[in-house]
Formats: C-alpha cells, structure tokens, sequence
C-alpha cells in the first residue's frame, strides 16, 4: 500500500488544481492596484460649483477634455454642475461627501480659500488635494453702458446697483470690500446662480453691473461687450496692472490706509489661484500624485492650450505646492487682521 503524500505535497497538488479550474491567483494579489489599473474603465467626475456659461464652467470643461489622456488608465472624465451659495454647495460636497478614492474632483470660487477663516462653512482647505490653478487673473469692476456709472469716481459718489451670487464669490466679496473699505456707494443684489445670470441681469436693467468678474470670463464669454465698446471697466484688482488694460486704474491705487492696502492683500489671494481645482482630502497618495502630475501635464499640452487660446482662456498655472502656500500663508495671519477682512469683505 503506498504512503500517503506528505501535508505540504497535498495542499501543492490541491492549489495546483484550483488554479487550473479558476486560473492563477496573480501575483499582486491583496496588493492595491496601481493607479493605472485602478482608473482603467473607470469615470472621473468633475464638479464645477456654478451653472452652465460661465467662466468656471469654461475651464472646468476645457480641462475636461484633455486631462485624462494624462492620467494612467485614461479614466473618462465627466463634467457635472452643482451651482448653489456662490459654489460653497460643490466646495462642502468636494470636502465631506465625495469619493475620497481619486474618482472626484472638481472647480468652486477662488475666495474658498479663506472659506473657514471668514466663518462661512467649516471646510478647513489645507486638507483639500489642491491640484493647482489654471491661471492667475485681473478681477474687474464694470458697468453696462447705458448707465451713469462711468467711472470709478462715480462709484465713490453715487450708488450703483451690482449683482452678486453668495458669499463665497467674488462679485459679492469685491462689492463688500469696495464698499466697506473704500467707501463705494454700492447696493448688492446677490443670489444669481452665476456670471452668465448677472450678465444677463445686467443687460436687462435690472442691475447696473458687477464687481469681482474676471477679465479671462469677460474675454471668453463676452468679446461683444470689448470690441462694441458696451461696458465701463472701471477698476481693475490683481497684483500687477493687467497689460491688456492699461487704461484701467488699479484697485491699489485707492488703497491709501494700511488697513485699506492689508485687507486688499488677503483679497487678491483668491485672484493668484484664479481657476481653482482640487480633490477631496485623503485620497491615496500615489492617486493624489497621478492627478497633481496629470494636472500639471496638460496645463503643457499643445491641443489643450490651442483650444485655450481659440477660446480666449488665460493659462498661467499655479502648482498645488503653491496653492498650499498661499493657503497656509492666510492661516497663519493675525487672528485680529483675519477678523477685519471677514468683516470688511461679508457684512
């Protein structure tokens, strides 16, 4: 009677077996994929925290279409709008409920940045994964033609009505600064769901203009308004005078106050990340590197940046290295510097 295998030979002949009938267990097995295996197949979605037609929607939707070749797997990578409180609904939404596995990201307004500082929602942004800013930007004041606001003066001396979209963005926080800082006799007329609705607005009547809209969106969405001479801009906010506007006085030029020139600085914050993306916090780091490189990749691409320009689309890309600069640089200013601003750019 022959002897029985030893345990081990048996479990070899038993597992031998088993993989013939189901196939080898590979290599890597237990192992998380690499990016590359994860993302193949898979859909990435991009949330762009304002309504069609507007200038984010534009970049967010531009960017869209050329990233995913540069991240490994080429996952798909699908717009989504999610518009509501000047884009603060897609920033909470990005920070606390989406996938933090790599498979979201998405655009809100550049002034999030001190979302938590100026008490507006509890979304602490140095744990985002920033992945860097499309373009730094000039932020501008206009008025419709038609009006009697032409000029900064007139605005220092007799009201105007602008719009404005919710307390994170731009058209409410430059209308509140102006006016609580500088003395303009602006009235807000806030709660549009975006550029494109105040522009609208605009050229109905209904307001006489807006302050805090970039000179990209002007450019993009609004040639007309350039070429057919249809708006006064009438001051611009950036770091340097925008060399496209060299007839447009700058907001610095009024600051006259320490406390006017420090509140403007923690403004023009926002105007340095001027097209902001980020992911959620903590997904894995090798995915978080995948989409910073990939980010950073087609901010290079020759077809991404030809469809830029047939668009009208600055790209001056801010790294997410400087993002989370900038953003640490706001958190560890003075609590009392911090408190006036809130009060100066939300009240």
């Amino acid at each position: 009677m022959p002897r029985a295998a030893p345990k081990s030979i048996g479990w070899t002949i038993g597992a031998a077996m088993v993989a013939g009938l189901y196939g080898a267990a590979p290599a890597h097995a237990g192992a998380a994929p690499t990016p590359a295996e994860f993302y193949k197949g898979r859909v990435i979605n991009l949330i762009i925290g304002y309504s069609p037609g507007g200038g984010y929607d534009l970049y967010g939707r531009v960017l869209a279409q050329h990233m995913s070749k540069h991240i490994p797997g080429n996952p798909k990578i699908i717009p989504q709008n999610m518009p509501g409180a000047g884009s603060l609904k897609a920033a909470l939404y990005i920070f606390t409920a989406a996938p933090k596995d790599g498979t979201a990201f998405g655009t809100f307004a550049r002034a999030t940045g001190y979302s938590q500082l100026f008490g507006h929602a509890n979304i602490d942004t140095r744990k985002f994964t920033w992945l860097g800013s499309v373009t730094q930007d000039t932020t501008l004041c206009i008025s419709w033609g038609p009006t009697p606001i032409k000029t900064w003066n007139d605005v220092l001396s007799r009201e105007f009505l602008v719009g404005g979209e919710g307390a994170e963005a731009d058209p409410d926080i430059f209308a509140k600064l102006y006016k609580n800082v500088f003395g303009a006799k602006m009235r807000l007329v806030t709660g549009f769901g975006g550029t494109s609705q105040i522009a609208l607005a605009m050229q109905r009547g209904e307001i006489q203009g807006a302050c805090g809209i970039s000179w990209t969106t002007v450019k993009a969405q609004h040639p007309d308004w350039i070429r057919e001479k249809k708006i006064n801009m009438l001051i611009q906010a950036a770091r340097e005078k925008d060399p496209e506007l060299p007839d447009v006085p700058m907001a610095s030029d009024f600051a006259k106050t320490p406390d006017q020139k420090e509140m403007l600085e923690i403004a023009l914050v926002g105007e340095m990340m001027a097209r902001p993306f980020a992911a959620p916090p903590g997904i894995p780091a090798d995915r978080k590197a995948a989409l910073i490189a990939a980010f950073d990749a087609t901010m290079k691409d020759p077809a991404f940046l030809a469809d830029a320009k047939r668009l009208a689309l600055d790209v001056h890309p801010v790294t997410a290295a400087e993002v989370d600069a900038m953003i640490a640089g706001l958190y560890a200013e003075p609590k009392d510097v911090i408190t006036r601003a809130a009060k100066a750019m939300t009240n």
